[in-house]
Formats: structure tokens, C-alpha cells, sequence
């Protein structure tokens, strides 16, 4: 039996997400990311609750470097999220459907939500 050669569909390797589906696709794991983030908060509040060996035990959890990370991520992914989440209102309003704006916004809330983490990582780290 002769096998006929049929088209490969492209694979990741070769078919390049434009930037704006893959800031979308990040704007949808920085939403996951956050409920996570929300998840941690709720048993951090119910550990304050259950008195002050559960609360000192929390803070020493939050205070070990990965947990640090995460957390610093988690409001990295805030900002990101609330950065895109403006730009949609621009798109909302009719505004910004130009590839070359649309290019230029995504710039933007990158730069913007890493700065706002910056300026929060400062913040904390003075003693805010």
C-alpha cells in the first residue's frame, strides 16, 4: 500500500505567535496565576486568625526565598493584569485597533507593569 505524503501542520518551531496572541495568552496565565495568589491570601488571613504561633508561623513561610518569588511574581502578574485590563478599555472604546498601536500599547503595559512592580519591590524594601 502506498502511503500518500500529506502536509505537515506547522509546528510551534515554525509558526510564530504574533505579539499581540501571545500577550493574551499571558494576560489569561497572569488571571490563573492571580486566583492562586487570591488562594494564598484567604489561608493567610485564617492563619492570622487562629492566634500568634500560627501567625509567626506564616510569616516564616512567606519568608523563605521561593515563597518570596512567588509572591513577587504574583504582583508582577497584578500589574500585568491590571495593564491589559486598561488597554482593553481603550479597545472598549474603539480605540487602538491599528497593528502598529496595538504593537505600541503592548510596549507600554510590558513596561508599565514591570515598572509598578519595581516601584512596589522599592516600596517594601524601604520600609514603605
Amino acid at each position: 500500500m502506498q502511503q500518500r505524503k500529506r502536509p505537515l501542520s506547522p509546528h510551534l518551531q515554525v509558526y510564530h505567535l504574533p505579539l499581540t496572541a501571545v500577550v493574551s495568552v499571558t494576560h489569561r496565565m497572569t488571571g490563573v496565576l492571580l486566583t492562586a495568589g487570591l488562594l494564598l491570601f484567604v489561608v493567610s488571613l485564617a492563619m492570622i486568625q487562629c492566634g500568634a504561633s500560627s501567625f509567626n508561623a506564616m510569616q516564616a513561610f512567606i519568608q523563605l526565598p521561593l515563597v518570596e518569588l512567588a509572591l513577587w511574581l504574583m504582583i508582577y502578574a497584578l500589574f500585568f493584569h491590571l495593564c491589559h485590563g486598561i488597554r482593553h478599555l481603550f479597545w472598549d472604546a474603539g480605540e487602538g485597533y491599528d497593528k502598529l498601536l496595538m504593537n505600541y500599547y503592548i510596549i507600554l503595559e510590558l513596561f508599565g507593569s514591570v515598572a509598578l512592580t519595581g516601584l512596589s519591590f522599592l516600596f517594601v524594601r524601604m520600609g514603605g
